[in-house]
């Protein structure tokens, strides 16, 4: 039956993903670290088979194992959206080196590992999209963790492609401009459009990165 796999499926953007793959008739797979996330975005998910389950993207054993279960159920998924992250202000000085470990892990390392377990069944298969949120185009130095971590997911991005891409294996990410806020110009609902977009490509239109720069 295969489905949608979000990881980090938040009461903002991560929510806004599940519900737009959803309307397209996907069985959805939830994993967040707090049941209550995860229970929140099952209920914000309508008429669809829905799986929440919870592990902390830190824990390679934790999130393997939740990917597992994500992939008996449903099968192999036809997207793996990765929306996990650690947003915070700190500048250069501000955190001890294991607050940036912290926050690595969560940003890049935790989707190297949900990429590393689904991909190669995907290029197996011969079709699948990882979609990875991005962000901060420009590193800012009062946001010192949150720009490495996306540096490094636009990183592995284009090593997934280049690694993948070949068996049919769509690696993109949708870098977010701004703060996302409903009903602005980083309107969340909005923003989900483009991880639909992405997934649908057929090969030879592919694109790596969509921007949403809250301009339309």
């Amino acid at each position: 039956m295969s489905g949608a796999l979000i990881i980090g499926p938040g009461p903002g953007l991560g929510q806004a993903i599940a519900r737009r793959f959803a309307r397209e008739g996907l069985p959805i797979a939830l994993i967040a670290r707090k049941q209550s996330t995860v229970d929140a975005a099952a209920e914000a998910v309508a008429g669809v088979p829905v799986l929440p389950l919870t592990a902390d993207s830190t824990d390679e054993s934790s999130l393997q194992t939740a990917i597992d279960r994500a992939t008996a159920e449903f099968g192999t998924p036809d997207a793996l959206i990765y929306n996990a992250a650690i947003i915070q202000q700190d500048s250069p000085g501000d955190l001890s080196a294991q607050q940036h470990l912290d926050a690595w892990n969560v940003n890049v390392v935790g989707a190297i590992t949900a990429s590393a377990r689904v991909a190669p069944a995907m290029a197996e298969r011969g079709s699948g999209s990882i979609i990875l949120t991005g962000g901060m185009p420009v590193p800012v130095a009062a946001y010192l963790s949150l720009s490495l971590g996306k540096a490094g997911i636009r990183a592995l991005t284009r090593m997934l492609h280049e690694r993948y891409g070949p068996h049919g294996v769509h690696a993109a990410t949708v870098t977010v401009y701004g703060g996302i806020e409903p009903g602005g110009p980083f309107d969340p609902d909005d923003i989900a459009e483009h991880y639909w977009t992405l997934h649908k490509q057929r090969r030879g239109e592919w694109q790596l990165e969509i921007a949403h720069t809250g301009e339309h």
